[in-house]
């Protein structure tokens, strides 16, 4: 029989390794939150889970090397919130320092000790807070460039981009009328993309703080996501279509007025999360409430009809409720390993190691090409006067080694407060509350006169 019909890829057959039991991290407490996040994030060294606690918000901190069952009273946390725990993001450029998004109206940023965390301790001492933000933070995102810097988004309708050693917010740009769900950094940092719970899908110059273009995305009305398509000028989007299917879109980034293309994918309920991988193109699903996830080749400069593959879909009978990714730098290639996911089923996290099939055990230079380092590859004050740079490249053939890092200059503004404080702080947050229910309320009649 001719084969003429069956596309030629070197991904049509990866799979996903299922792990064996002792390879599970079982006992995790996934936090109880209704906020739509992963809340899975992950370096070569741990994986940090947003984790269930009496009180505040906190981050349950596992070894990733040492995987098996849990105790969940003396798993070691980060614990200095007052709100619950929203999103977190590891540090591109160092394993040990993440990120928090909280409801209690700011992000903080984290470093693990080089040895961890004791059984049963607490991390509450942080490296940065950044205050600023009205209403609770959202989502976090650390720049993929620059050192030092991260977006953050509210549900004040604003995305703010910081200075982390300094704490001080440098652009501030309002988006739309309702809760911003997603935002993703593009390939050299110089714009993001955004998700709202208006339907709207938004390219925003951070620097110029406006809305580059924007378009209505999917119908549906529950939760969406928007990631750029690694190295290219496109975007993908999930959510939900009219008759409440879960669906993606492919977008020119330049040209928002219609989808490049709108493929169908289900009728279940749960939220979808996207990864994709920008060294394979491959795009992965993960559905919120069920068990599978997709994985689909992506050919971007292709024409519309030739532009997605569906490769394959892991299934499982146990729904899936967050999931994270390790950097591509950290995989395996000795056994081909193009992508990690940690997926959280129940109390037990999951990795998935996605593998290519090869007969040989030599170095495959087509699946491993120059992947981003941890190096950054341009200065803040350079980026902040409006210049551009691509992520640093490092070959993977020798095995990924990390750059030598050295402690950050963070001057981190005064905890000390005066006398009178109580009673300054609890007129300033109702000062907050009143001015962003007045935003509200602006952004509302706005709509309402553009109908």
């Amino acid at each position: 029989m001719s084969n003429k019909f069956v596309r030629s890829s070197k991904y049509r057959h990866v799979f996903a390794n299922v792990p064996r039991r002792e390879d599970v991290f079982d006992g995790v407490r996934l936090t109880k939150s209704a906020w739509d996040s992963n809340w899975v994030a992950a370096s070569s060294k741990w994986v940090a889970v947003a984790w269930q606690t009496g009180g505040g918000g906190a981050v349950g901190i596992l070894d990733a090397t040492k995987p098996g069952k849990l105790e969940p009273t003396t798993v070691p946390l980060v614990a200095g919130h007052k709100g619950a725990v929203l999103d977190l993001q590891f540090d591109p450029f160092n394993d040990d320092i993440f990120a928090t998004a909280s409801e209690d109206c700011t992000t903080k940023l984290w470093k693990i000790p080089e040895a961890g965390i004791a059984n049963g301790e607490q991390l509450q001492t942080d490296l940065q807070t950044l205050k600023g933000h009205k209403r609770k933070v959202g989502v976090v995102k650390f720049h993929p460039v620059v050192e030092n810097l991260i977006a953050t988004a509210s549900t004040d309708y604003e995305i703010k981009v910081w200075d982390v050693e300094s704490g001080a917010a440098k652009f501030t740009t309002a988006v739309g009328t309702n809760i911003i769900q997603s935002l993703d950094w593009n390939y050299d940092g110089s714009l993001l993309v955004s998700n709202s719970k208006d339907k709207m899908v938004r390219v925003i110059d951070p620097r110029q703080q406006q809305i580059a273009g924007e378009a209505q995305s999917h119908v549906g009305v529950k939760g969406g996501r928007a990631l750029w398509l690694g190295k290219h000028d496109k975007i993908v989007t999930v959510g939900f279509g009219s008759g409440a299917s879960r669906e993606f879109m492919i977008w020119d980034s330049k040209n928002l007025t219609t989808p490049i293309l709108t493929k169908p994918l289900d009728n279940a309920a749960g939220v979808v999360m996207p990864f994709y991988d920008e060294d394979s193109d491959l795009l992965f699903l993960a559905g919120k409430g069920d068990g599978g996830i997709r994985y689909y080749e992506v050919i971007p400069e292709a024409d519309p009809s030739q532009m997605v593959f569906e490769v394959s879909t892991y299934r499982t009978n146990d729904s899936t409720s967050g999931c994270g990714a390790v950097n591509r730098r950290h995989c395996n290639v000795a056994s081909n390993e193009i992508i990690r996911l940690y997926q959280v089923t129940g109390s037990q996290l999951r990795p998935l190691s996605f593998q290519v099939p090869r007969k040989s055990d030599l170095f495959q230079e087509d699946l491993f090409p120059p992947c981003r380092g941890d190096e950054a590859n341009l200065s803040l004050e350079a980026w902040l006067n409006g210049e551009n740079a691509t992520p640093k490249l490092v070959d993977l053939e020798n095995g990924f080694q990390a750059s030598v890092k050295t402690a950050k200059t963070i001057t981190k503004a005064s905890d000390e407060a005066p006398a009178s404080a109580g009673k300054v702080d609890e007129l300033t947050k109702r000062i907050a509350f009143l001015e962003a229910e007045l935003a509200k309320r602006d952004a509302r009649i706005k709509e309402l006169e553009q109908q």
